[in-house]
């Protein structure tokens, strides 16, 4: 039995705006055991996000979300992820994060022979309403990692190399900057993001 979260929070939905959306594991528990699990959340992603609709093996197309919704940035930890993304039409972030939940507690479940949720009773998303939030904002996820500069699910090592996957539409965080070594220097300038934190505490979906 797939369970969903009984509630999916977002916080004013608004088309055309940016959110940071956040979930973790039911009762804090690891939701990616294993690199194959934050692969297969991976593939989520751009099977609804890619360029191309993808069909079920019996020729269905999955939810399709192209140019409704974009991720620009994103990071999974072992009980929980960030992503960030700009919604263009309203009401497609909660679509297509109810598909990727679902889809993915059915995969976790069959997997690991379990059953109830995998997610806690709700994912997050925080409207960020300001170029410099964004920028934090996108920074915040980017660090979560200790090792953060290779981490191999993040998004940073696209960004920094131009290498992104066309389901990754990070254009609107590098606009912001004048180039990809910019924000590279701008992720790592550990400072000033201790200063930013406390402002950014009531922005974040994960407070």
């Amino acid at each position: 039995m797939v369970v969903m979260p009984s509630r999916n929070v977002i916080r004013h939905d608004l088309p055309e705006s940016y959110y940071h959306v956040y979930a973790r594991g039911a009762n804090k528990d690891i939701i990616f055991i294993d690199e194959s699990d934050k692969d297969y959340f991976l593939y989520l992603l751009s099977r609804h996000l890619s360029k191309r609709e993808v069909v079920t093996r019996n020729g269905y197309p999955y939810p399709h979300f192209r140019n409704k919704i974009e991720l620009l940035t994103y990071c999974l930890m072992d009980n929980h992820f960030h992503l960030l993304f700009y919604q263009r039409d309203q009401g497609i972030l909660s679509e297509l994060m109810k598909s990727i939940m679902v889809s993915y507690t059915a995969y976790f479940n069959n997997k690991y022979g379990r059953t109830g949720p995998v997610f806690g009773s709700r994912f997050k998303a925080s409207l960020v309403n300001k170029d410099s939030y964004l920028l934090h904002v996108s920074r915040y996820i980017h660090l979560n990692p200790r090792s953060w500069r290779n981490y191999k699910f993040s998004s940073f090592k696209y960004i920094r190399k131009g290498t992104e996957p066309e389901w990754l539409q990070s254009e609107k965080v590098l606009e912001l900057h004048s180039n990809r070594r910019q924000y590279g220097i701008f992720v790592a300038d550990y400072e000033e993001n201790k200063k930013m934190l406390s402002e950014l505490k009531y922005v974040l979906a994960d407070n």
